[in-house]
C-alpha cells in the first residue's frame, strides 16, 4: 500500500515541479536557474515541516508528501544539470551562486519547516 501513496504523491508533485518551473522561469530574463531553486526550496519547507511533525504525522501522510510529493517536485538533477550549464557558459558567478543560495536556503527553509512545525505539534 505504500508504494501506492508514493505513486499518488508523485502524480503530483512531478506536474507541478514542470508547472512552477516554467512559470518562474518564464518570468525572468536571466540564466539562473529561479524555477528549480523554486521547487527545491519549496519542496525544503514542506518536507522540513513533515518532520516537524514528527509522530503526530501517520506514515501513509509522510509517504504520500513526503516521499510521493517532496521526492517528485524537487530535483537534485536538474540543480546538477543546470550549475554545470552556467559552468559551461563561462556564467560562473551564477553557477557559484546556484550553489550557495540553493543549499543554504534549502537547508534555512528545512530547519524553519521544522521549528514552526514541531513548534505547533509539540
Amino acid at each position: 500500500m505504500t508504494v501506492l501513496w508514493v505513486f499518488l504523491g508523485a502524480m503530483a508533485g512531478a506536474p507541478l515541479r514542470y508547472l512552477t518551473d516554467r512559470t518562474v522561469q518564464s518570468r525572468h530574463d536571466s540564466v539562473f536557474p529561479w524555477g528549480t531553486l523554486t521547487v527545491n526550496v519549496a519542496g525544503c519547507l514542506i518536507l522540513g515541516a513533515l518532520a516537524g511533525a514528527g509522530r503526530a504525522l501517520p506514515g501513509s501522510a509522510f509517504a504520500v508528501l513526503g516521499t510521493g510529493f517532496c521526492g517528485a517536485l524537487t530535483t537534485y538533477s536538474t540543480f546538477s544539470y543546470e550549475t554545470l550549464r552556467l559552468v559551461e557558459e563561462r556564467a560562473y558567478f551564477y553557477a557559484g551562486a546556484n550553489v550557495l543560495v540553493s543549499v543554504v536556503a534549502g537547508i534555512g527553509a528545512t530547519l524553519l519547516g521544522y521549528t514552526v512545525v514541531g513548534a505547533l505539534a509539540g
